[in-house]
């Protein structure tokens, strides 16, 4: 399964990319789990300093800007 951290604090820009992250999960049929990590603490600690950010399998994948629905297929090997 694959744990996919959507961070920021909530905003509108951070919400929307758990939403794209979650549609392409869902279409896809990729087994993960989401989440929305808000603490900025742990963000900071992920060296993301702009958000919103993205963490796949504990990689850093994307940092101050939102991803697009291909991006995000690509780096979940479904494109």
């Amino acid at each position: 399964m694959r744990v996919i951290e959507v961070l920021g604090p909530g905003c509108q820009k951070c919400q929307y990319t758990e939403k794209v992250v979650r549609e392409v999960v869902d279409s896809a049929g990729v087994e993960a789990d989401v989440r929305h990590v808000t603490d900025y603490a742990e963000i900071a600690s992920r060296g993301v300093l702009s958000t919103p950010g993205l963490v796949i399998d504990g990689v850093v994948v994307l940092a101050g800007r939102v991803p697009t629905r291909e991006q995000v297929a690509s780096w979940l090997g479904v494109a």
